[in-house]
């Protein structure tokens, strides 16, 4: 495969305590391809990506994620059943047994960068066992040059070992398979799954740490773009409520569909040199620019293709969870580089599956500081066993499992940063209408982009009280037209023709959301305390 390779630099892996290993460095995406195709570990689709599957795991496992405690992480990290607390000794113990596993073997070395700022700029190095994941880390990570490889010297290392099974009972690990960040020795240890999104989280997790802890910066779970006249907007949501989606606009340049730091001197960054997108039910018709940066260079994972090599993005057989990376200049209109500036308006993308939240409302600072620390969106029947209804899902910050600091903390920083700015923050229901999940209908994307359109175009901007309706449960400001979006889409309530049932359901949400968020009340302000809903059913 040496007419793929573009970079003929070799690098020993000895300092790492990897020996006698074939070490392949800097693999150009088409020579890994190959690779990945030689082995039978992934097959190509008729669009020319390579489409692979991850095995046991098709989605993170949050349980089995890691923080070694020790003198930097004892006092600064939240502990919990989120940041999970593992002992340094379990870890040099465990690390050993991995690099005596991959001591011997084909392995794959990237040197690669987070975040597009210079200022912040963090320098990894990854060691992976399948090829494949080794393009994985091409595609999401930024890309050095030449020039910049001949004297990199990394801060970070990842190493991911899918291949190698944990013993809980020796290793300290939950089940066999582990993701653990030491900031100590600067290192994500990954093995047992073969999810690349470990990859990338373990890194956006590190710098979640690095970047208030030590650069006063923002670290953010969201998407990024920019508008014709410099104006950035930001999208925060979890998994399916829409992040890529939105942001993706042939109308404005993607600064980044996932990670982002918000700067002192109030710009934003992209942490990636990739997309991630989620590929369930994709079709060019409302996703043009996704669909089409699936070619030669992206990775499918766990989709059903036919004897073709069609996709049938339908088919969740696999997983609901079916996705691709790829590089983000596979997008036409991006932003190069990857920062923008004067962020004017702010999403909080949420899927609400009780159809009881408004399309969009305008959020006061205090009830902003609220849904950020609450992080509201909600699971549906199927996606995961036993879910047969509704189930309202929360994770603080719109990315609990990759925030090792206090919610608070993140919540505070950006309360601050929205008044510097003068942030406008909306509140957006790409979720259900007309009625919960199984009763009622997903809302359509053309009336969500034309919500979103009307914010940036300035026409939902004013608020006058005229304009606006205060929803009588949620306390939000709904607007009482929108251009290109009929006026009883944008009340819930009329939507369900049912007083009764609608308010008993927007009721049950709202317990919820207290009871939720009892476990942050003590690290609050009353005045973010009262941007939740006051009202409640007995």
């Amino acid at each position: 495969m040496s007419s793929f390779n573009q970079f003929t630099k070799t690098i020993s892996l000895e300092k790492y305590g990897i020996t006698n290993a074939q070490v392949n460095y800097q693999l150009s995406p088409e020579a890994l391809h190959h690779i990945t195709l030689d082995k039978n570990q992934g097959v190509e689709a008729s669009s020319g990506a390579l489409a692979v599957r991850t095995g046991e795991f098709t989605g993170r496992s949050p349980k089995d994620r890691f923080i070694v405690k020790d003198e930097v992480t004892e006092h600064l990290v939240w502990w919990g059943n989120i940041n999970i607390p593992f002992s340094s000794e379990k870890f040099d113990a465990l690390y050993n047994k991995v690099i005596s596993y991959l001591s011997g073997k084909e392995v794959f070395v990237r040197d690669s960068c987070a975040c597009a700022d210079e200022n912040y700029k963090l320098n990894i190095r990854v060691i992976n066992e399948y090829p494949w994941s080794n393009q994985f880390a091409y595609n999401m990570f930024l890309r050095p040059t030449e020039e910049e490889l001949e004297h990199f010297d990394p801060e970070w290392l990842v190493v991911n070992a899918p291949g190698f099974m944990a013993n809980p009972d020796i290793d300290g690990t939950r089940q066999h398979n582990f993701a653990i960040l030491n900031f100590s020795k600067k290192i994500a240890l990954i093995g047992g799954t073969g999810y690349t999104g470990e990859i990338k989280k373990g890194i956006f997790s590190a710098l979640n740490f690095i970047l208030p802890v030590y650069k006063k910066t923002l670290p953010m779970h969201c998407s990024a773009n920019v508008g014709k006249g410099g104006d950035t907007a930001i999208f925060f949501g979890l998994s399916g409520t829409g992040k890529t989606t939105l942001s993706t606009d042939p109308n404005r340049s993607l600064i980044g569909d996932d990670e982002h730091g918000w700067t002192q001197e109030n710009t934003i960054f992209n942490f990636e040199g990739g997309c991630y997108a989620k590929v369930i039910n994709l079709c060019r018709d409302n996703e043009p620019e996704i669909y089409d940066a699936i070619k030669k260079g992206a990775i499918l994972e766990n989709v059903v293709l036919d004897e073709a090599g069609h996709v049938d993005f339908t088919n969740t057989s696999i997983t609901q969870n079916t996705r691709v990376s790829y590089p983000i200049n596979h997008i036409e209109n991006i932003k190069v580089p990857s920062i923008g500036k004067n962020p004017k308006n702010i999403f909080f993308l949420t899927a609400d599956a009780f159809g009881v939240i408004p399309p969009i409302s305008k959020l006061t600072p205090s009830q902003a500081a609220y849904h950020f620390i609450s992080g509201y969106t909600a699971k549906v029947a199927g996606t995961e066993a036993g879910v047969v209804e509704p189930v309202p899902s929360f994770s603080a910050c719109f990315g609990a499992p990759f925030m090792p600091l206090h919610p608070s903390k993140y919540a505070e920083m950006l309360s601050n940063k929205m008044i510097e700015a003068g942030v406008n923050v909306w509140l957006v229901n790409t979720g259900w209408t007309g009625g919960p999940y199984g009763v009622g209908t997903r809302m359509k994307l053309k009336y969500t982009r034309a919500m979103i359109n009307a914010v940036l175009n300035g026409d939902l901007g004013l608020y006058n009280y005229d304009d606006y309706h205060i929803h009588s449960v949620f306390g939000v400001a709904q607007p009482r037209t929108c251009p290109g979006v009929p006026t009883s889409v944008l009340s819930p309530r009329q939507t369900w023709n049912d007083d009764e049932a609608y308010y008993t359901m927007a009721f049950k949400l709202t317990n919820a959301f207290r009871e939720n968020f009892k476990k942050f009340e003590a690290h609050c302000n009353e005045e973010i305390r009262r941007g939740g809903p006051q009202r409640y059913a007995f």
